[in-house]
């Protein structure tokens, strides 16, 4: 069905599952470990999902923000904790795009710095999913063979067709009766504490600011081009998004929201082409907060992680491949902000590469000639 600009149909819905690989580790850490209520969690981030839909009618991805959620899960942070974390954080997004300050990172930025930090974050995915592929690699293979038969199949598109297979397996096994506990949750009103916004800013929060200019800002905006040319959407835009969307969630018991190329990819990958796909994807998650909030933490861990791996693998081999489309020095600028991006972490190899660039279009200047990197 399509309505105006946006299409409702199973391909926008498969496309709307293609980020799942990313969110679900995260999602189950952030409920079982750090205590977030599912309500407020799921359906704040299924109204941002609408909101976005709404506003910029094509696929936007809605992540986690991903060190504060490691660091957070990783030492059990309480939920004001978390929530301070978003609401500081929002503050810095708003700066940054109000100012102009993200526009003079963006003129600085070489084409090749930001195809390193694409390929780079798609040799990161899909190295995860193919450990998560290896809890159970028979069905891991089965699960990429079905993606890449299905891919361009719009009756029975292979994100739907893994979902099914994945939910098959769960009650296959005889626990879809043990996870489904259906009770209705409203999200509660959760407030951040001040006292906590400093040292969750120096634990993860200020760690999290240059992933996010590079992935959820430059990344997203780049590859958001690359796909929709006619519907492109600035860094700035971006960072605003992230700023008024943390200036809310918090107080509802949301987690911190960012935006991320490797989740655009993954949509894309498995079809998502319009606005409907954030629109669906919002829907599931509002009715999964709103009706099975009590046992969304299980029916996640039930899940078949082999299969989520395939997807995060398909994902990261769309993000991969778009980044290999430089030559030249460029190439070589790639390959050394996607190493470094690997090896250390994606702020550092965005840094050298950007140093990089400018040292040797400074040297090259020096001798009368034209610098020939791309920005």
């Amino acid at each position: 069905m399509r309505i105006g600009e946006f299409e409702f149909s199973r391909r926008e819905l498969a496309g709307s599952m293609g980020d799942f690989g990313t969110l679900l580790p995260l999602a189950i850490g952030y409920i079982a470990i750090c205590g977030l209520n599912p309500a407020g969690f799921l359906v704040m981030m299924g109204l941002t999902n609408i909101a976005l839909g709404l506003i910029y009618r094509l696929p936007m991805p809605l992540q986690p923000k991903k060190v504060i959620a490691a660091v957070a899960i990783a030492q059990g942070w309480p939920p004001p904790m978390i929530y301070s974390s978003g609401l500081a954080l929002r503050a810095i997004w708003i700066a940054l795009a109000l100012s102009g300050l993200v526009e003079r990172l963006v003129g600085w930025t070489p084409r090749g710095v930001v195809r390193g930090i694409q390929l780079g974050l798609g040799i990161i995915l899909g190295w995860a999913g193919l450990q998560m592929m290896g809890s159970w690699w028979l069905l891991g293979l089965v699960s990429l063979a079905i993606a890449l038969l299905l891919r361009e199949n719009r009756h029975l598109p292979a994100a739907l067709a893994l979902m099914l297979l994945g939910l098959g397996i769960v009650a296959y096994r005889g626990q879809l009766r043990e996870v489904l506990n259906c009770s209705f949750s409203l999200p509660p009103l959760t407030l951040p504490r001040w006292e906590l916004i400093w040292p969750a800013m120096v634990a993860a929060g200020f760690a999290q600011i240059p992933l996010t200019l590079t992935n959820a800002a430059i990344a997203t905006a780049a590859l958001i081009e690359e796909y929709f040319p006619h519907r492109a959407v600035s860094e700035r835009k971006l960072l605003l998004n992230m700023g008024i969307m943390n200036l809310v969630v918090p107080f509802f018991g949301g987690m911190p929201m960012c935006h991320g190329a490797g989740g655009l990819a993954g949509q894309y990958a498995f079809g998502a082409r319009t606005g409907g796909a954030s629109i669906m994807e919002g829907m599931i998650e509002v009715g999964l907060g709103l009706f099975l909030s009590n046992s969304i933490v299980s029916l996640f861990r039930a899940f078949p992680q082999a299969i989520i791996g395939a997807m995060m693998v398909v994902a990261a081999v769309e993000l991969a491949r778009l980044g290999l489309r430089v030559r030249g020095r460029d190439l070589v600028l790639m390959l050394l902000t996607a190493t470094l991006s690997v090896i250390t972490n994606m702020a550092l190899g965005f840094a050298v590469g950007l140093a990089v660039y400018h040292l040797w279009c400074q040297f090259v200047r020096k001798g009368g000639k034209k610098c020939c990197l791309t920005r």
